[in-house]
This record gives structure tokens, sequence and C-alpha cells, in this order.
């Protein structure tokens, strides 16, 4: 299975590079502080096509779908990611259904790495049925829009 590369976003200091790969269901990290030389400093597997990688708080809940739209914290502590990518597609890779789900993976501020937080997991009915594209933080996030903000 290709990652199929759906989504990229950059930290606000210019440090850290997200790319969600719905296909595997991983998100990757990579510090790009030297953009000629980035270095992978740690991943998170949710859902994907083949494993279906279940949430930390759910190990029994295969997850369809997988990292998509990505969503940073203005300071860098926090990365959002939601599972569906286009009803379509959705339909496609996951005929039974793709279904909702948002997770918040925290930052280790000693490694840089990821870890999925245990009591951040809405899915399924908590969203009655709809599917989760995008999440908008408050204030903005680490993406372009948030220089719209003080």
């Amino acid at each position: 299975m290709p990652p199929l590369v759906t989504d990229i976003d950059l930290s606000v200091d210019d440090r850290f590079l997200h790319v969600s790969c719905w296909g595997t269901g991983e998100l990757i990290r990579y510090d790009v502080s030297d953009p000629f030389h980035p270095v992978r400093v740690g991943s998170v597997r949710l859902g994907g096509i083949v494993n279906r990688t279940p949430h930390p708080a759910f190990p029994d809940e295969p997850l369809a779908g997988g990292p998509q739209m990505v969503e940073i914290s203005r300071d860098g502590r926090r990365v959002y990611v939601s599972n569906s990518l286009y009803g379509a597609w959705d339909d496609q890779f996951y005929p039974d259904g793709v279904g909702a789900w948002v997770a918040k993976l925290d930052v280790d501020p000693e490694h840089g790495g990821l870890v999925p937080d245990p009591r951040f997991f809405p899915r399924g009915e908590e969203f009655r049925g709809l599917r989760v594209h995008q999440t908008r933080l408050q204030g903005g996030d680490a993406s372009s829009d948030s220089y719209c903000f003080p």
C-alpha cells in the first residue's frame, strides 16, 4: 500500500514538518531545521487501509481512515489529525464505512516525537454520522491562516 500523502503542515517555528500518509495510517514528523538534511523524529500509526491500527485508548477497535488533515497548535505542543479524505475516496477504500474520528497527539518535548493522548479521541456517534475532514483551532494554528490572528 502506498502512503497516499494527503496533507503536510509546518510548525510555526519552521522546525517540524508533519506528513500525513492516509494510505498507511501514519503521521510522520521531520525536523527540518536544516531543510537540506531533514531528520525523521517521530511517527504515529492510526487506522490505515491495510492494518487499521487502533487508537491506544481503544485497542480493540480497528480504525478506518488514517491521519488525513493535520492541524498544529500555535505553541507546537499539540497536533490534531482527522480521518476522512473525500467521500469518493473514503467509500472506495472503506466500503464498510470510514467512520469519524479525531485524534490529539502530544509532542514529546525532549525528543520531538508524537504520543497519542488517550483522553482525547472523539469518534463515531459523537459526530452524529458525519465525516470528519478538518479541524480549526480557535485563534488559528501553525498553518498560514494563523497569521490572520493576533
